[in-house]
């Protein structure tokens, strides 16, 4: 016959093994409940692209939402064709550029602050990332327009003009 201190521990390491195991099944319980959620950045989005004539003339006379001051950079053209974070391929012929917060499909008015130069863009990728915290990476495209090509970092003002969907 068992001592009654054992049987009291055999007792007690049950009792401990089913709250274990009924600990175990409400977290996976938890962890399955609710309808699966939809990723916000999917490759099956169809982004908006306009010619730059259609951005000028829907966006010149439009106020900003809100202004954001800071560097900006532009992609190198190795990056051509490579998969944005929006899921389309980088197209440096086109107006595009990348914000670490804004939503996709944001469309900004970037104003060099030392020349005056000004360009529309519509945000498609994330970055840009790394120790200098730059506002935005532009597309070859922008870059020109904004004459920062030889320079390669300039200071800016991002003006949003309309936010895109998150």
């Amino acid at each position: 016959m068992a001592c009654p201190r054992r049987r009291r521990r055999a007792r007690l390491r049950r009792a401990a093994d089913v709250r274990v195991a009924l600990v175990v099944i409400a977290i996976v319980i938890a962890g399955c409940g609710g309808a699966p959620r939809s990723r916000a950045t999917t490759s099956s989005a169809t982004p908006v692209v306009l010619p730059v004539s259609d951005w000028r003339a829907a966006y010149s006379d439009r106020r900003a939402l809100r202004s954001m001051v800071g560097a900006a950079s532009y992609y190198h053209d190795s990056l051509a064709g490579r998969s944005t974070a929006s899921g389309e391929p980088y197209d440096p012929t086109e107006y595009t550029a990348a914000n670490r917060d804004l939503p996709f499909g944001t469309v900004l008015r970037i104003v060099r602050i030392d020349t005056g130069r000004s360009v529309i863009v519509r945000v498609n990728d994330r970055g840009p990332f790394g120790r200098r915290r730059r506002l935005l990476d532009l597309s070859r495209a922008a870059a020109e327009e904004l004459g920062m090509i030889e320079r390669g970092v300039v200071r800016v003002r991002a003006e949003v003009l309309e936010l895109g969907e998150r």
